[in-house]
């Protein structure tokens, strides 16, 4: 398998049995930014595991491919990613606070390193809250951090962030709930462009989790485009973490 879908195997409670998409509000009035920041943290989402299985479907200007997932979190320590393909293992990817791990069996390579080569390779800056909160549908960078302008763009609130830096941020929001709809990155100096939406939601207990979200990377070398649908979610149950590079394999690293 290309090293390229082992990345993306990188950045991809209660059982779901069935999808109630939940229901969302169009934005009508523009409000203090302040108060669009604190209603979407107000959708709490504490757990101390989370097991996604999920389709994905890759695709850039020279490959197609569409896989099965298999995500398990143990909250702000490890991600474990298993990519299947007809039922077979692909690949394996680990992250940490500390570090970025992935091996592949076709290929029998395996990668070790830090997140500066997964932030080149998509055009911005990851680390592992910002991995954690992609794959639970809430925005990448600790919204208090900044200050931001709102308004209101496509029946959604928009938040813009106001430094003038070269790299752009806004935010997107549903009414209802607040729930981040999308999430754009733009380094226009280095011609990139990264933007996460996130369709629709379901409630599952008490949290509000995504069933699907979609990836779409723009740079001057092409754009890859990674779709993912949430199949079924577990929370808080004891999930195992596997990982061990097998013997044999050759260490590649990625530029």
């Amino acid at each position: 398998m290309k090293k390229i879908l082992s990345l993306v195997a990188i950045i991809l409670m209660v059982s779901c049995k069935s999808k109630a998409v939940l229901a969302e509000s169009v934005a009508t009035e523009v409000i203090n930014s302040n108060k669009i920041i604190e209603s979407h943290y107000n959708n709490k989402f504490d757990f101390s595991t989370l097991s996604i299985r999920a389709n994905v479907k890759f695709e850039d200007e020279k490959n197609s491919q569409n896989v099965s997932a298999d995500i398990r979190i143990k909250k702000d320590e490890k991600i474990l990613v298993i990519i299947r393909v007809l039922g077979l293992t692909m690949a394996k990817a680990l992250i940490t606070p500390n570090s970025v791990k992935y091996y592949e069996f076709l290929g029998k390579k395996y990668f070790e390193g830090d997140y500066a080569s997964l932030s080149q390779w998509l055009g911005t800056d990851l680390d592992f809250n910002k991995v954690q909160n992609l794959l639970i549908g809430q925005a990448l960078d600790n919204l208090n951090n900044s200050k931001y302008t709102a308004s209101i763009v496509d029946k959604m609130y928009k938040l813009e962030d106001v430094k003038d830096s070269n790299t752009k941020k806004t935010y997107y929001f549903e009414a209802e709930n607040f729930l981040l709809k999308k999430q754009e990155i733009e380094q226009p100096a280095q011609d990139r462009k990264l933007q996460i939406s996130y369709p629709e939601y379901q409630k599952l207990s008490d949290k509000i989790v995504p069933l699907k979200f979609a990836i779409e990377a723009n740079q001057k070398k092409g754009k890859t485009n990674i779709d993912i649908d949430y199949k079924t979610i577990t929370f808080n149950e004891d999930f195992s973490f596997p990982y061990s590079v097998p013997d044999g394999y050759e260490r590649i690293y990625i530029k």
